[in-house]
This record gives C-alpha cells, sequence and structure tokens, in this order.
C-alpha cells in the first residue's frame, strides 16, 4: 500500500507542504523531547511516513510532575463531570475518524475496512467508559456489616499517578482500551505509546487537547518502550503501572522495580482480546478501597 501519509510531494499552485511533525504531549501541551532526538516510522511496505519524537528519561520526570499536579483537580471531580468529558473525547473523535482511518490504514497495512472498524470501537470503547464513570462504585463499592450502631461505607478511590505502556498490537483501540479505564476512576497516566505505530495515538492526543479533558491527565510519550519503561517502573511518584506493551522479560524486570514503592502492577495478558468486552479489572486495579465509619442512632 502507498503511504498517503508520506506521500505529500508539493502542491500544483506552488506551495510547499506542511507535513505534521508528531510531538510528545505533557502538560496539555506539544513539546518535542529535550532530547532533541526522533526516530523515522514507516508504513506496512517500509517506506519512510514520518519522524517521531523520541523521548527520554527527562521526558519522563517532567510528565509525571504533570500527571501529578493534575491528579488533585481531576480527582475531585465528579464522577458524572468524568464520564461527560470522556464522552466529549468520543464525540470529537467521530469527527477525525477519516484521519484515523487513513493512518491506521497506511502504518499497519490493513484494509480499510479493518482501520474502519478499529476506529469504531474505539469510538464506542470511550462511550462505554463514560458510562462506567459514574456507576462501577457502585457495583464494587459496599456497606458492610458491623458489630456495633456504625454505617459501615466502603468506596474506590483513585489511586494517584500511573504509568501505562500501551499495547503493541491495536495501536488505536488498544490504547483507548488502556487508557480510558485508568482516567475514568479518577487517576491520571503518562502513557508509552506503541514504539512501531505511534501516529494514531500522537493523532488521539489531539482529540484529547480539545475535548475538555484538563492538561496533564493523560501525557504521551513516543520513543522506544524498552528504554523508557524501567524509569516508569522505578519512578517514587508513579503508583501504579499498566505493563500491557511489556514483553515477557521486561514484565518481570520492571515488576521487581514497582515493587520499590509497592506499585499496583497489571500483568501484560498475551490473550487480551481488545474487540472484546473489556472486564471490571481494566476499572478496579488502580483503584484503593477507602472505609468510612460513621455513627447511627445518635
Amino acid at each position: 500500500m502507498a503511504s498517503r501519509l508520506a506521500a505529500a510531494p508539493a502542491r500544483t499552485n506552488g506551495r510547499l507542504s506542511v507535513r505534521k511533525t508528531y510531538k510528545l504531549y505533557i502538560g496539555g501541551a506539544f513539546p518535542r523531547s529535550e532530547s532533541g532526538r526522533t526516530y523515522p516510522v514507516n508504513d506496512a511496505e517500509g517506506a519512510f511516513v514520518a519522524n517521531v519524537a523520541r523521548a527520554s528519561r527527562k521526558d519522563v520526570r517532567d510528565a509525571v510532575v504533570a500527571a501529578a499536579k493534575a491528579f488533585g483537580g481531576w480527582a475531585s471531580r465528579t464522577p458524572y463531570n468524568r464520564g461527560q468529558i470522556l464522552y466529549r473525547i468520543a464525540e470529537m473523535l467521530e469527527g477525525r475518524r477519516a484521519q484515523f482511518v487513513d493512518e491506521l490504514a497506511t502504518t499497519e497495512g490493513i484494509g480499510r475496512d479493518r482501520a474502519e472498524a478499529a476506529v469504531d470501537a474505539a469510538v464506542d470503547r470511550w462511550v462505554w467508559y463514560a458510562g462506567w464513570a459514574d456507576k462501577y462504585a457502585q457495583v464494587v463499592g459496599a456497606t458492610n456489616p458491623v458489630a456495633g450502631p456504625y454505617l459501615n461505607l466502603s468506596t474506590p478511590e483513585p489511586t494517584g499517578v500511573v504509568g501505562v505502556l500501551a499495547p503493541p498490537s491495536a495501536p488505536l483501540l488498544g490504547l483507548v482500551s488502556v487508557v480510558a479505564p485508568v482516567i475514568a476512576t479518577g487517576n491520571t497516566c503518562v502513557v508509552v505509546a506503541s514504539t512501531a505505530h505511534p501516529l494514531a495515538a500522537v493523532t488521539l492526543t489531539e482529540v484529547l487537547a480539545t475535548s475538555d479533558l484538563p492538561g496533564g491527565v493523560v501525557n504521551l510519550l513516543t520513543g522506544q518502550v524498552s528504554e523508557l519503561g524501567p524509569w516508569l517502573a522505578s519512578h517514587e511518584e508513579v503508583r501504579g503501572i499498566d505493563l500491557t506493551g511489556a514483553d515477557v522479560d521486561q514484565a518481570a524486570e520492571w515488576e521487581a522495580q514497582a515493587a520499590g514503592n509497592l506499585k499496583r502492577v497489571r500483568r501484560p495478558d498475551p490473550a487480551e482480546d481488545f474487540t472484546a468486552d473489556p472486564p471490571l479489572s481494566r476499572l478496579t486495579t488502580f483503584t484503593e478501597t477507602k472505609t468510612v465509619w460513621h455513627p447511627i442512632g445518635v
């Protein structure tokens, strides 16, 4: 398949084409990597498509700072409001459907039917988690029987900044499937996109930036997962890490590093099917149960 994204020669009216530069997304802004590094992304036939920013350890630190700064405000939003914003993301993604179809078809080398199905599923996945945002607490929370004149309630609370390694397969649907549940429950995140297929992820951040999502709630880095994963796993301000995008050996090593500050860890599941309905555990992995006692009959 010829690369529609790379094939952008000078226009016939004499103007030079303005090719897109794929940058990082940190704190609601689109900076280049502080290292100045980039790496080439090719289409399915090996033809050059674009240069993408290659994030560094310093970029990881900056992204974690931005996510930590955004956490308090995002966690304090009502679950209903978080659901509204996730639904807004679905609306904006739907509006740029054609662009995402082109990017997926070009970089993955799949037919337009499969690319359209992947984009439709990604839109539906945002709507799915928008609906769960103000309902999951009723499902996993509880009123507990206690031996005394007290009302005892357990309810899930967000855990903080979560590191997310996006799956190398399904670069859009897989990315949405790992990011949406993290922020639906009030966490903020630092995401490392698929190394081989990062374009849809970067374009998705442009959707996030125009969807009422506060800056810093989602921060996206592109580059080598093998280089960035250890810094996320060992960072003291990161409270949880989703290792879905790591291979078996990387996951074992980074899980051991994550134990340093008792991070919550979600291990990769090679059999995970992102086209199926997501398990409830996607919502609960990065939450903590808070229990409240309240006297009754007083």
